[in-house]
């Protein structure tokens, strides 16, 4: 099973959405949007930009 996102509301009526692998961990969640279209705007986001994202290693180099 491929993973999914899930656009849900929280306990004070924002909008927001988790990314879950395909066993069902969470691996990314968003912050709070006040409307479902800008929750689904956000999805898109990181949908369009994840995949040619750079990785910052701010680890100690050992």
């Amino acid at each position: 099973m491929s993973g999914k996102f899930e656009l849900f509301a929280d306990a004070a009526d924002k909008f927001r959405w988790r990314l879950k692998a395909g066993n069902g961990e969470v691996i990314a969640q968003s912050q709070a949007y006040a409307s479902k279209d800008a929750a689904k705007k956000g999805i898109a986001s990181v949908q369009s930009h994840a995949a040619s994202a750079a990785i910052a290693d701010l680890t100690d180099s050992r």
